[in-house]
């Protein structure tokens, strides 16, 4: 049964409250849910093809292209050429965490749980949102780099070559056996489509400002507000 607990704040298939300590692992996609960007198409700007790019990024989030991978490496193509420094500015003057991003994992880490970043970003970005929040595990993609500027592919790493969501999803179940927990202890943010296989494994799924069909399918969806209005819905205590 759907239910809206507060303006903005939308139950489907949860009943509240929870204690936040019952979790011992939290999952967040990074673009448009820790942070306020795409950085994929604010790269493209500076390349003069925002606009191209970010058309199939859209169509990507909205689930309307099946093959995230082949996707991922056509908007990735666009950005040849790009130096680094114009990916230095988008990360020192565009990129922000979104409202209520580093409360909530801060209330998360609090009561002992893991935080994980799952990303079909790059690297670039992830690892300074990894140090900046103190996050614990992070997989996401490595852009090749040639003379200072972007080649327009993608470097394979040990695990593979695309974080997609089937990897998003698989990130999180090894981290669960990492941790030794199962992935009913584990919450999934996400806003788009390539999140949705890893939400639909973890016990807790939370929608953030996202696309219908993520929206549609998550336990939670956020529509309103920040991040931590998650903590509406959950006992913090120790």
């Amino acid at each position: 049964m759907t239910s809206e607990f507060a303006p903005g704040l939308v139950i489907q298939r949860f009943t509240p409250p929870l204690r936040l300590a019952d979790f011992k692992l939290i999952a967040f996609d990074m673009d448009s849910t820790l942070i306020n960007i795409e950085c994929v198409d604010e790269i493209a700007d500076a390349a003069g093809r925002k606009a191209e790019v970010a058309a199939i990024t859209e169509a990507a989030m909205r689930g309307e292209i099946a093959d995230y991978k082949d996707s991922l490496r056509r908007r990735v193509a666009l950005l040849k050429g790009v130096p680094v420094s114009a990916m230095q500015q988008v990360l020192d003057q565009r990129l922000q965490l979104n409202p209520g991003a580093a409360s909530l994992v801060q209330a998360c880490q609090a009561v002992g749980m893991k935080t994980l970043l799952v990303s079909g970003g790059f690297t670039f970005f992830t690892d300074h949102v990894r140090d900046r929040l103190k996050i614990d595990f992070t997989r996401s993609n490595v852009l090749e780099v040639a003379d200072g500027a972007l080649t327009g592919r993608m470097v394979d790493q040990p695990w593979g070559d695309i974080c997609d969501g089937d990897e998003k999803k698989r990130m999180l179940l090894a981290t669960c056996a990492q941790l030794g927990i199962p992935p009913s202890q584990a919450i999934a943010m996400g806003d788009g489509a390539n999140d949705l296989p890893m939400m639909s494994v973890a016990g807790l799924s939370v929608a953030y400002h996202a696309k219908p069909a993520v929206r549609a399918q998550a336990m939670v969806a956020i529509n309103a507000g920040g991040l931590d209005r998650l903590l509406e819905l959950v006992q913090v205590v120790q």
